[in-house]
């Protein structure tokens, strides 16, 4: 079980069995179910359900005492001894921009080892690549079967920077709004859209900041290993881990992040 090489290998064949469900479904018609009714608009599609449906179905049949915690079908906790390993699985992060036809979605795939992530794959199969990154070893863009690492950029400043949140209606917690305007006001560029995209492209270097709250933790956990394998720091906004969701900041350069963390309550 520390072979984190061969269980990263096993991620991969998860996401392969994800986009397998996921790719005939994108921009077909499609039937669309609303998780929270009269109460507001929380789409799923039968992509979200079958994707997540075909990864519980690998890792049962391949690892079947590890947890699983998925945004479809809940939890299954883990039934052996010694270290804790749970799947945390999102099988379309951005199902607002799957529905829309938009290809900026991704299935996140995470391995936590007693409660803290240690593998990560956020894939995009409509376009064709795939992010990853286990601890001890690189982040990687793959695309073609080519793998590439990739690391973040320096931006030790808000005033250089390009930041991104999903949607700044999101932020909705007290001082949340006059936060984002502020630092938003202040970076050199700013970005709307993206969900799970936008870590990514700051592991890649072409993001430095991205701020958001409510997420859960199949929203965020894939994330992590491949930013800070790039060498990012990915927190809460009181800078303790992120791996249990909820107020997120994200940066590219630890100084940055260092920085951003003072202008939060």
């Amino acid at each position: 079980m520390s072979d984190l090489s061969a269980l990263l290998a096993f991620a991969h064949r998860l996401a392969d069995a994800a986009a397998e469900q996921t790719l005939p479904l994108f921009r077909a018609a499609l039937e669309i179910d609303n998780k929270l009714g009269a109460d507001g608009f929380d789409p799923v599609t039968h992509a979200d359900r079958n994707a997540e449906a075909a990864i519980r179905d690998l890792i049962l049949a391949e690892f079947p005492d590890h947890g699983i915690l998925g945004e479809e079908f809940g939890e299954k906790p883990s039934s052996g001894s010694g270290d804790d390993f749970c799947w945390v699985i999102d099988p379309v992060d951005g199902t607002r921009s799957f529905i829309a036809g938009m290809p900026i979605w991704g299935t996140l795939i995470a391995l936590s080892q007693n409660d803290v992530p240690v593998l990560g794959v956020m894939d995009q199969p409509y376009v064709g690549e795939r992010f990853c990154a286990a601890r001890a070893g690189p982040a990687l863009h793959v695309r073609a079967g080519k793998s590439t690492p990739i690391t973040t950029r320096a931006c030790p400043t808000l005033e250089h920077a390009t930041i991104a949140t999903t949607a700044p209606e999101l932020l909705i917690s007290p001082g949340a709004a006059a936060l984002w305007a502020d630092i938003s006001a202040r970076a050199r560029l700013v970005r709307y859209g993206g969900d799970c995209y936008n870590y990514v492209l700051l592991a890649a270097g072409f993001v430095d900041i991205v701020i958001e709250e409510g997420l859960n933790p199949y929203d965020i956990q894939a994330l992590i290993p491949i930013i800070e394998q790039a060498g990012g720091v990915v927190s809460d906004w009181q800078g303790g881990p992120a791996h249990a969701g909820g107020q997120i900041v994200a940066c590219g350069d630890p100084r940055l992040h260092e920085a951003i963390l003072t202008l939060f309550p």
